[in-house]
């Protein structure tokens, strides 16, 4: 049997929802399918359960892509602000943690529900646990499913990257882009914890679950947020914002700043305490402990020459550290990467060669900060494919 709808959106997670509930706002026939057997299962675990559903601060210098032009017209469309609209409509209650990154008050299902109660009323068809196969090109595109054949004159291709493969993250939209001709940047893990080996990581292991402000920074980007040592090496919030940045080489970690003026003014002011004892008072206790051992000699610090002193405070304001890589797709949040942009007509996220066929979310080149920014593109890339196709 062979089924006709005006859209088919493949996948059913926060781009594929927003784009197949725009579509049929708009009067079309949408179907909506998805292999998983519940909508939105990334959402549900998204700001550990409250879904961090976008961030108040979003511009497009905050979206990395090979073409960082790319993502301004759709989240020129439909914005931040948009959104929260969306949300206050359902009543549901939200709260900024940090860095104008908003959560649910309550528990992420709300986001799915919301979502799922805008498709209802556009009228979307959704089914779930279907197994997609051939998909492919005619007159129309068509779309083999457990079910049956579809078909439809656009198709939305919008299920997702490699991050999370325990979630059922597969390179489904990659594979179907590039079988119709589109080119695809190179995807690597983003927003991803960094793995090291060797003296670092002895260093690091006794160290996990100690956190700490710092900076991170490669080149002139740079995050001043919390890093957390891990039994595989560092974790937190700068770790996972300057991981996107990052392909090999070196990252500088500014612990301290002052260090060093803060060392030599309690050798001044403290003579008779040892080496841990300052540290730890602008570092934490375990951190402390571990540098002094491995940097400062075991006596008061009258006896610490001021040479070394400074040395260690330099460290602490750029400490260099090279990863051996990163925790990979299953520790990291998004894939950056994807289809390459300049095959997509900026202002729909239509391929430019052709028509018809939609790629959104994190499917696409564009990869957002930590914080709710992914989310936006996944809002604003649905909603601009789902108001064309």
């Amino acid at each position: 049997m062979t089924e006709r709808f005006d859209v088919i959106v493949l996948g059913a997670g926060a781009a594929g929802m927003f784009a197949a509930m725009r579509a049929g706002q708009r009067g079309h026939r949408v179907l909506l399918l998805d292999h998983a057997d519940e909508p939105g299962k990334k959402i549900l675990i998204s700001g550990g359960g409250r879904c961090n559903f976008t961030n108040m601060h979003c511009a497009p210098d905050r979206f990395i892509s090979d073409n960082p032009h790319f993502a301004k017209s759709a989240l020129a469309q439909y914005t931040a602000a948009d959104f929260i609209a969306l949300v206050r409509k359902h009543g549901i209650a939200f709260h900024e943690k940090t860095l104008g990154q908003l959560f649910c008050d309550g528990s992420a299902r709300a986001i799915v529900r919301m979502l799922l109660d805008e498709c209802a009323a556009a009228g979307v068809e959704l089914r779930v646990g279907q197994r997609v196969g051939a998909v492919t090109r005619g007159s129309e595109f068509t779309v083999e499913t457990q079910r049956g054949v579809v078909t439809a004159p656009a198709l939305i291709l919008a299920t997702g990257g490699l991050s999370i493969p325990k979630m059922g993250a597969t390179d489904f939209s990659l594979r179907i882009a590039r079988q119709f001709g589109l080119p695809v940047v190179a995807p690597r893990p983003a927003l991803v914890p960094f793995a090291f080996d060797g003296a670092l990581l002895e260093l690091m292991q006794p160290l996990a679950g100690v956190s700490l402000p710092i900076t991170a920074a490669i080149g002139k980007r740079r995050f001043e947020e919390a890093m957390l040592f891990t039994h595989r090496g560092l974790s937190g919030p700068a770790i996972l914002q300057i991981s996107s940045y990052w392909q090999g080489g070196e990252v500088a970690l500014n612990l301290a700043p002052d260090g060093a003026a803060a060392l030599l003014r309690a050798k001044r002011e403290q003579p008779r305490v040892q080496p841990q004892t300052a540290l730890g008072a602008f570092l934490p206790a375990r951190l402390a402990q571990a540098l002094a051992a491995a940097h400062l000699p075991a006596r008061p610090m009258a006896d610490v020459p001021d040479r070394a002193l400074n040395a260690l405070g330099a460290m602490l304001r750029e400490w260099r550290v090279t990863p051996s890589g990163t925790e990979g797709y299953a520790k990291a949040e998004v894939m950056a990467g994807g289809v390459d942009t300049r095959a997509l007509n900026q202002r729909n996220c239509q391929a430019r060669d052709v028509p018809g066929l939609f790629v959104i979310g994190e499917a696409v080149d564009v990869t957002g900060w930590l914080g709710g920014y992914n989310f936006q593109w996944a809002w604003a890339s649905g909603w601009v494919a789902g108001g064309s196709a």
